[in-house]
């Protein structure tokens, strides 16, 4: 038997029961993957689960906890090695992916988190911001500095001495935390042009919560993470980026600059500056975390 062949894998899929149709397309995406031996673990996220066919291992949690929480609580239920995340409005176009997931990670014991190529199921050219690089060429295959949460796959033992995803951030940029963990401690994270999933391509920035939450967590992200001085470009820069971005928008910019704010006022959970040597490992893969 081959060493990926021994590697078990777990897909969780989390929902706050808003998208049943949906949900129940990407249940039905994993099937094959099931009859290949991959568990499914459905999360609840403060919501009733509907009655699923065969053995699924289901977990309601009494409240919403965000997406971070709810994928944590996900990883702590499943078994797997390796856990494969995918939204409740995604789904699986490739029934071999379950393979090609175990294959990548049973080559490099350094790889954490394998973030997958996420289609537009129209054809059209997928939205930009689920490419994990500031060259969105999706054909293209790297090493990345942070992942998208819509579809990868996570090796349990680095998640879990990485701390794993930051439940404070509910939403927003927690996978960049996770990343910026990962690396600080010898791991790589990828982007995998040949590991696919289809979503629809629905603008990331969307709503004023999602303002909130970006102003926000790039302040957390930054005060865990980042030595003062990297810190206060990074978020100089962003401050620029944002009200270029957003000029002609006022209910945004007062949503991001209230999230902004609030950043500063909330417990950020613990600071662990990553070494010079991370910024020089995230500066060589065409990322530095000032932008």
């Amino acid at each position: 038997m081959s060493q990926a062949a021994e590697l078990r894998l777990s897909c969780v899929i989390i929902t706050t029961g808003t998208r049943p149709a949906e949900l129940a397309r990407a249940i039905t995406s994993t099937e094959p993957l099931r009859a290949d031996g991959m568990e499914l673990v459905l999360v609840g996220n403060g919501a009733d689960l509907p009655a699923v066919s065969g053995p699924v291992r289901t977990i309601r949690l009494p409240a919403n906890r965000g997406v971070a929480g709810g994928r944590n609580a996900g990883l702590a239920a499943s078994s797997g090695e390796i856990v494969v995340f995918l939204d409740d409005d995604g789904w699986f176009s490739d029934p071999g992916i379950g393979k090609h997931v175990a294959a990548r990670f049973a080559a490099d014991p350094r790889l954490a988190v394998l973030a997958f190529r996420v289609e537009d199921p129209d054809g059209g050219p997928g939205a930009r911001w689920h490419v994990p690089r500031l060259r969105a060429d999706a054909s293209r295959s790297s090493a990345v500095t942070t992942f998208v949460g819509t579809g990868f796959a996570a090796r349990r033992s680095a998640w879990l001495a990485a701390g794993g995803l930051p439940e404070l951030f509910f939403f927003a940029h927690e996978e960049t935390d996770l990343a910026w963990r990962l690396i600080e401690r010898g791991y790589t994270v990828e982007y995998d042009a040949g590991a696919r999933v289809c979503h629809p391509p629905v603008p990331n920035a969307r709503h004023a919560g999602w303002y909130r939450f970006d102003g926000r967590n790039r302040v957390l992200l930054a005060r865990r993470n980042l030595p003062w001085p990297v810190a206060i470009v990074y978020l100089l820069d962003w401050l620029v980026v944002t009200i270029m971005r957003e000029r002609r928008s006022k209910g945004a910019l007062r949503a991001w600059f209230d999230g902004f704010a609030t950043g500063w006022r909330v417990d950020s959970g613990g600071r662990r500056p990553i070494s010079l040597r991370t910024i020089w490992r995230l500066t060589r893969l065409g990322r530095p975390p000032v932008i």
